[in-house]
């Protein structure tokens, strides 16, 4: 490995971000001091996506993960860097069961979600056009308690399934109800905005700059050592043998993580004015991109 020196009084940057495999590929590069980070020392949270969006309204975290659900509550304290994201480009967030459910009838059903913050929970609630009745289950657990049919003494029909349990819930005997981003795709044309990394506005446009650069030279570092990052990425795994860790990877990180460009910023803009108006979100947002 090799070792890049930071120079004394080096600037510290707290990064949240997922403990699953395409964000672990990711910030590879970061983790490991694969790349000279100059005077910024950067240092790794792995916590869930739902605790990582709640614990940005008090902007604990210089540089993290955010879903774009929880950007359109945030976006006075965050700005989005235009690498990171995470794009279900005619593929997502699903809803699956124990048995075939039509839309009417996954609108009757108590469903386990990730959080209520995460993307996948708006695209679903725009794809059922209505309020629908939800438990929230730490994410890893969602297969587990869909198959069991019940979590913590509630009921669960269904569950909204993100990570790698969108490649390994047949094995659990589940059905597939509607692949969100696959509906979105086809409304839209466009991939479904899932997630983004944010960095805090107070740090000001020189430590913005360069926080941006060091989280896309990660990415690229990631995706030209493919190899290196994906046995490190495979640490969070869960439940998935290499061939589908690289095949998860390739559907979160990809050209549309190395920048969004202009069709996924559109998206972003589309998602956000879509659940505006259908009330899912407090006010009309245009997000913010730095550089």
């Amino acid at each position: 490995m090799t070792s890049f020196a930071t120079v004394p009084g080096s600037r510290v940057i707290r990064v949240g971000h997922s403990p699953d495999p395409d964000d672990a590929f990711m910030f590879h590069a970061l983790a490991a001091d694969k790349i000279d980070t100059g005077p910024y020392r950067f240092v790794h949270e792995l916590v869930d996506i739902e605790t990582l969006n709640r614990r940005a309204f008090a902007g604990e975290l210089e540089l993290t993960a955010l879903s774009i659900h929880a950007y359109a509550h945030l976006a006075d304290r965050y700005v989005l860097c235009p690498c990171g994201a995470s794009m279900g480009d005619g593929y997502g967030p699903m809803v699956v069961s124990k048995r075939p459910l039509t839309r009417d009838a996954a609108a009757r059903c108590v469903i386990a979600v990730p959080g209520t913050l995460t993307s996948a929970f708006l695209s679903l609630s725009l794809w059922l056009e209505k309020p629908f009745e939800h438990v929230v289950v730490p994410f890893d657990r969602i297969l587990d308690v869909v198959e069991a049919g019940e979590f913590e003494g509630r009921r669960i029909d269904a569950g909204l399934v993100i990570h790698e349990g969108q490649l390994t819930y047949r094995d659990q005997g589940l059905e597939l109800a509607v692949d969100l981003g696959a509906w979105w795709k086809a409304k839209t044309g466009l991939p479904l905005p899932l997630g983004a990394n944010g960095i805090r506005r107070d740090l000001g446009p020189e430590v913005i700059r360069d926080v941006t650069r060091l989280l896309g030279e990660s990415i690229a570092w990631g995706l030209d050592h493919r190899d290196e990052a994906l046995d490190y990425a495979m640490q969070w795994g869960r439940n998935l043998d290499r061939p589908r860790t690289d095949r998860f990877v390739g559907m979160y990180v990809n050209e549309w993580t190395r920048d969004f460009g202009e069709p996924g910023r559109r998206s972003v803009q589309l998602f956000l004015d879509d659940a505006f108006a259908a009330g899912l979100i407090p006010k009309k947002i245009t997000p913010e991109f730095c550089g």
